[in-house]
């Protein structure tokens, strides 16, 4: 079947949700670190498997967006911020080329300077959906990271019926991806999307028919993902029985959800870590925010039947027209249909 034909036969069906379910470079001077906190010291993140990879990472990540923006974080505090998460014991670094036009990059590259690169599982996105495009943003994204190699780069927002196949022909970013991994720029590969599963879905079909398999994918989990064209019912299973590394983002919904004012932030990274994922990413842009994410990953309990049962009861009323997602139902999250010129060159 052609990819418009399964995108066309996917649409035609919507299943009900069910209730159950590297060397770092040199770079300029930091101010170093404040020792880590005797509570820090004592304490961890747990971690899990990051799919058929073999890595452990922590569940828990530390979204790449928020270190970036000057409005709240000055660089000493984005690089304190980020240097405290990892002594505490997130691992998984998220980021992306776009980021604050390459500030979030510049910002982690000089964080994991003094060993905490060793220390880090590193990840960032590009948008091009060129082989040329996707990697000149990926070699910026190396310069800015000061790193010779980052463990995880993914295919940024698949949000168009035409992103499959574009990231799957023969000058696409997926063998851009490819040949970089085989000379040693990245260890694995994946993807992300937040606009509709059968997108996800169609991605990983791609992978199937030309061999090219994904290391992980990110997509939204969340207690109103559940109940409106939804990635846990219709895509987490596929991942799951493919071995995939599961990567949870928008666990509150880039701050709509909690608007709602149905549920609290520490229940919604609850139910997001109570899912099936390898690694939950969350946006950190505060001391206290970060406080919030130890305290859940280092109390946490796994969501019960009933618990599940009586959140998802709770938010399913403002959760079917999809107005606390809006990165599903609006483009007010859509980086790359602000800027298309990012699917096609490497200029911010």
């Amino acid at each position: 079947m052609s990819l418009s034909g399964l995108l066309g036969a996917m649409a035609c069906r919507d299943r009900a949700p069910q209730p159950e379910q590297g060397a770092a470079r040199s770079a300029a001077a930091v101010t170093p670190s404040a020792p880590p906190s005797a509570e820090a010291a004592t304490q961890t993140v747990p971690k899990r498997k990051l799919g058929s990879t073999g890595e452990l990472v922590s569940m828990l990540g530390l979204g790449g967006y928020h270190i970036g923006d000057k409005n709240k974080l000055s660089d000493t505090e984005a690089i304190q911020l980020m240097r405290e998460a990892i002594d505490g014991g997130i691992t998984f670094m998220d980021n992306c080329w776009d980021y604050h036009e390459g500030l979030s990059e510049e910002r982690m590259g000089k964080a994991l300077k003094d060993g905490y690169r060793q220390r880090a599982f590193l990840m960032t996105k590009v948008d091009g959906r060129t082989a040329q495009a996707a990697t000149e943003q990926l070699e910026q994204s190396l310069k800015r990271l000061q790193t010779d190699v980052i463990d995880l780069v993914q295919i940024h927002e698949v949000i168009r019926t035409s992103d499959p196949q574009r990231c799957f022909a023969e000058n696409g970013a997926v063998r851009a991806l490819q040949a970089a991994k085989k000379a040693g720029k990245l260890r694995f590969i994946g993807f992300t999307g937040h606009k509709h599963p059968d997108l996800h879905l169609a991605m990983l079909a791609e992978a199937r028919r030309t061999g090219l398999p994904f290391d992980a994918v990110q997509l939204p989990l969340n207690v109103m993902d559940a109940h409106f064209k939804s990635f846990e019912v219709n895509v987490l299973p596929t991942l799951e029985r493919e071995g995939i590394a599961v990567l949870g983002m928008k666990s509150m919904g880039a701050g709509d959800i909690l608007k709602s004012g149905i549920v609290k932030a520490e229940e919604c990274l609850r139910y997001a870590l109570s899912l099936p994922t390898s690694v939950v990413i969350t946006g950190i842009d505060s001391r206290e925010v970060l406080a919030q994410a130890f305290r859940v990953a280092r109390n946490f309990v796994p969501l019960s039947v009933q618990e599940r049962e009586s959140l998802l009861a709770r938010t399913a009323p403002a959760a079917r027209d999809g107005k606390h997602e809006l990165f599903k139902t609006s483009q007010t999250y859509d980086a790359t249909e602000r800027n298309p010129q990012w699917l096609e060159t490497a200029k911010l």
